[in-house]
């Protein structure tokens, strides 16, 4: 059987703003077209609101079709997987290492990181909040048992505060999610994760790092470095390195940064 990876964009987001685009036509065509049981300033009132709900669903839902086809892991395009790939490529543990994915979601990114690591061994964290209901402890270890991967555990974890201690791993990693995370600084969530990395271990971390989600990055970077960091880089992941520069756009994945580095 084939792992289940979940869509990044939840089935029932497409189901639900299509259903409402269609509410809001089938609206339109009583109250508006039809003018059912309303005349003048009312009809025109309600031909403009339902236009409108009509307009804004039906736009957001072909949104959604399109990037769940994207972000789909049995379809033709699998953005996702190229993306979970293309991070693990940078994740290197030396015989016997343990690496850590920090927001496994699923456990994609940890298990492909465990595929190119067999030397070594993987823990991914994650709260599996009820935001994100369809993602648990138990489906990752499922795909993982799928994918026949053994070197590799799940726990229940939070990014802003890691429960292990300093210098724990020899890599650590995370695709996609401080960006979603409310009301934390980005780049003391940055250390945080660091904080658990050895000495001389490497980290790739891929976010949508905007200035007003993580401040300024290159100073950030030179901070790092002076910090005793090396080989600490910015690697815009948009226009051929994961996604060409029209997936992005699209799929509102612009500002795609890989930040990798060694501590």
């Amino acid at each position: 059987m084939k792992p289940d990876y979940k869509n990044w964009v939840p089935k029932g987001m497409v189901i639900g703003s299509i259903s409402a685009a269609a509410a809001g036509l089938i609206l339109l065509l009583v109250f508006g077209v039809f003018g059912f049981g309303v005349r003048g300033d009312v009809r025109i009132a309600l031909t403009v609101i339902f236009s409108l709900v009509f307009a804004g669903f039906a736009i957001y839902g072909t949104w959604c079709v399109i990037a769940y086809r994207a972000f789909s892991y049995n379809g033709k395009i699998k953005l996702s997987k190229k993306i979970i790939n293309g991070v693990a490529q940078y994740v290197r543990l030396p015989e016997g290492g343990r690496g850590l994915d920090v927001g496994c979601g699923s456990g994609a990114l940890t298990i492909a990181c465990a595929k190119r690591n067999s030397q070594g061994e993987m823990t991914g964290i994650d709260r599996w909040g009820a935001e994100y209901g369809s993602f648990s402890k138990r489906l990752c270890e499922e795909n993982a048992r799928k994918e026949g991967v053994s070197n590799i555990n799940f726990r229940q974890g939070d990014a802003v505060k890691i429960d292990f201690p300093d210098e724990m791993f020899d890599a650590v990693t995370s695709n996609y999610v401080y960006h979603d995370i409310a009301g934390v600084n980005k780049q003391k969530i940055l250390l945080e994760t660091f904080r658990v990395l050895n000495k001389g271990g490497t980290f790739a971390i891929h976010d949508l790092m905007t200035p007003a989600r993580y401040g300024d990055m290159t100073s950030f970077v030179n901070k790092l470095k002076d910090m005793g960091f090396e080989k600490v880089e910015l690697i815009n992941t948009v226009g051929g390195k994961f996604m060409t520069k029209k997936e992005a756009k699209i799929l509102m994945l612009n500002c795609s940064v890989l930040l990798v580095g060694k501590k």
